[in-house]
């Protein structure tokens, strides 16, 4: 590989972290408010880690090279690295002292807007480090819908690489609009974010927990300030709120933008989204029934917390408002599968994603019509759009790479000396980006700080190969990448 890529990308991720040096910035500012000794440590590694990000860009500056399809992967791969130990560093030394497994795995899990977490006690951890891993959170997303807006299309391994606005092709020309893009979408990021601390600090949260909280719903991160997550406030109309916002932000961003900028309000009938809120809507339902009928929770009740739960779920955010999984085994199940589904592209939720399911189901159905008559010429269509071949063989590609390192990751946890439940459970939220699991030891009224060092390890890997689309990472192991 041309050297020049190496310098270009060190030099990329050193200005990267610069900024991150400069939001530790924030969090020092919070602890010297509330009068936290810990505003040194956030201050300290600030200047250090903006330091030595100042002398990595001085040394590697250079000439940016043509943006070729390689200095993507290289890109998007070595950000999300040096986002994720730069937002270690702080971790290690503020608050609780995590150790460097766990310090890592609660930076990716907000880099990466996962929101599984080993700390416990965040009732009362300083308030400099609660900012922190929210601030980190909401980073993750606005890096997360740039990269499926802009990268991952062009790069052909995720995205809605034949999703057309304006009348212009963003997959072939990723930056072309860049500028009107990003006013854009900064602008309905922010300004979702401003009105979701608006409205759960009039439902009742403190000023501190609403913003907090509004990081990590915006960003679909799960991140709470409190170990009871939401059922530390024990109130629907906040349920109803973040239920709201979850929904909201598990819709494409490139859509939202058309809706607010433009008004059009047909660009809400795409496909993903209709199939995303018709299966929130028919689990929400099927579990607030079945928790009516079963446990003798009254309705309103037992609706309210199954589509705040299975929002929260199916945008993989991870917030609870409780422990859902002892509501009874259909409810375990359907969140188990729920783990898997994911929001729309080009929105901060993980999973596999609806529009992937779209196309799959398309292209079973045109299977089973060719059995009949064999001749016939069908194409795979998404609306009114024709799916290329191209895309077609990446969603299959992207299944299977997805079923393969569920079960591989799977099958290590269990070496690892976890249960059946424990390790399927893990992999799976940990390559949706989801949080909680399924099971007494991670699901949603515990955490992972009783997972050994390897484990905390191998999920951290699964957390960005999940948020980086899978593809995006193992075509680094191919050996014709690194041919020059």
């Amino acid at each position: 590989m041309n050297a020049s890529l190496f310098r270009f990308s060190i030099y990329i991720a050193a200005i990267c972290g610069l900024y991150l040096a400069t939001a530790m910035l924030i969090p020092s500012m919070v602890d010297l408010y509330y009068g936290h000794a810990d505003w040194r440590v956030f201050a300290l590694c600030s200047f250090m880690v903006g330091g030595l990000s100042l002398m990595t860009a001085m040394a590697t500056r250079c000439p940016p090279p043509v943006f070729t399809k390689r200095l993507g992967f290289l890109l998007v791969n070595l950000l999300w690295a040096v986002f994720s130990l730069v937002g270690a560093v702080p971790l290690m030394f503020a608050g609780p002292g995590l150790t460097f497994p766990q310090a890592l795995f609660e930076a990716i899990s907000g880099i990466t807007t996962t929101g599984s977490s080993v700390i416990v006690g965040l009732d009362h951890m300083p308030p400099g480090l609660l900012m922190w891993r929210s601030l980190l959170a909401w980073l993750g997303g606005i890096g997360i819908v740039a990269l499926g807006l802009f990268v991952l299309p062009f790069l052909r391994v995720g995205g809605m690489s034949f999703f057309k606005m304006e009348s212009s092709d963003i997959a072939d020309k990723p930056f072309a609009r860049l500028a009107t893009f990003t006013r854009a979408f900064f602008g309905i990021y922010v300004g979702i974010t401003v009105a979701c601390m608006i409205a759960y600090d009039f439902a009742g949260m403190s000023h501190f927990d609403a913003i907090n909280h509004a990081f990590t719903t915006v960003a679909t991160a799960g991140f709470s300030t409190h170990d009871a997550s939401f059922g530390y406030f024990r109130s629907d109309l906040i349920l109803w709120v973040s239920t709201f916002f979850m929904a909201v932000c598990s819709l494409p961003f490139s859509i939202l933008i058309v809706f607010i900028v433009r008004g059009r309000l047909d660009s809400l009938r795409d496909p993903q989204i209709v199939v995303f809120l018709g299966y929130l809507g028919a689990f929400a339902l099927a579990t607030a029934v079945y928790h009516h009928l079963v446990n003798a929770v009254e309705f309103d009740r037992a609706l309210t917390h199954a589509f705040f739960n299975f929002s929260s779920l199916l945008s993989t955010t991870g917030f609870a408002s409780e422990d859902y999984t002892l509501w009874g085994p259909f409810v375990v199940m359907a969140a188990f599968f729920a783990t898997f589904m994911g929001g729309c592209s080009g929105s901060t939720a993980g999973g596999i994603k609806s529009y992937r399911f779209v196309i799959l189901a398309n292209i079973v159905v045109i299977g089973l019509k060719k059995l009949i008559y064999p001749s016939a010429v069908y194409s795979v269509r998404y609306g009114r759009q024709t799916v290329e071949p191209e895309t077609q063989r990446t969603v299959f590609l992207f299944f299977s790479a997805y079923l393969f390192l569920w079960v591989v990751g799977s099958m290590a946890m269990s070496a690892f000396g976890y249960d059946f439940l424990t390790a399927t459970s893990s992999v799976i939220t940990a390559l949706s980006n989801v949080g909680p699991g399924v099971g007494e030891v991670i699901g949603p009224a515990g955490n992972f700080s009783t997972m050994n060092e390897p484990a905390l390890y191998l999920l951290s890997l699964m957390m960005l190969l999940g948020r980086l689309e899978v593809l995006t990472v193992l075509v680094l192991l191919m050996p014709v990448f690194w041919r020059t």
